[in-house]
């Protein structure tokens, strides 16, 4: 990510319009607004577009993505939000769920930088939200578009569930009068 290291890679530049949407839960008015700037900053570097939606919580932004992967007309996605660990074990279940659930989009050939901080207090939040400093939002906005750069790179996959555009020919169980079609 941007910020963690000194071999950060350049932002790929796209011939083919590139449009990503942010999703971003904003539970934490400031540091929204920080990462938000950050990443639409990253997105534009790059000559690509953006649509922004929010959410209530980090835990519906994977659902959210899921949603506009299947239905909407977007290359890649921004995660964002911040966690922040309390006095019970929900902070375990929204940060390990919601991660999980990033990366099982992502192997489904979803685009997805995820930005979402996960820290112990809002001093770490505060570093990790800031562009000069961590920038995560940054580095999340950069890694959806490596990814898109990536895909587009192998050719991109067809949207959609394993099923084949145009449907597809299946035998199903045998009857005595020929095959059902399904």
């Amino acid at each position: 990510m941007a910020g963690h290291s000194d071999n950060v890679l350049d932002l790929p530049r796209f011939e083919e319009s590139t449009k990503l949407l942010i999703v971003i839960a904003p539970y934490y008015g400031a540091i929204a607004a920080q990462q938000l700037a950050s990443a639409r900053a990253v997105i534009e570097g790059a000559g690509a577009t953006h649509e922004t939606v929010e959410m209530p919580g980090s835990l519906e932004i994977p659902t959210a993505i899921g949603i506009a992967h299947r239905q909407g007309d977007y290359d890649g996605y921004v995660a964002l939000g911040c966690v922040i660990r309390g006095r019970t074990s929900h902070y375990d279940v929204v940060v390990n769920e919601s991660a999980r659930a990033i990366a099982t989009l992502g192997l489904a050939g979803a685009c997805i930088g995820n930005g979402i901080i996960t820290v112990e207090n809002m001093e770490q939040a505060e570093e990790r939200a800031d562009a000069g400093r961590l920038d995560t939002a940054g580095g999340a906005a950069a890694a959806a578009l490596h990814l898109i750069a990536l895909q587009r790179s192998m050719g991109k996959a067809e949207k959609g569930l394993g099923f084949r555009p145009g449907g597809f020919r299946h035998d199903a169980a045998a009857k005595p009068d020929g095959p059902t079609v399904a």
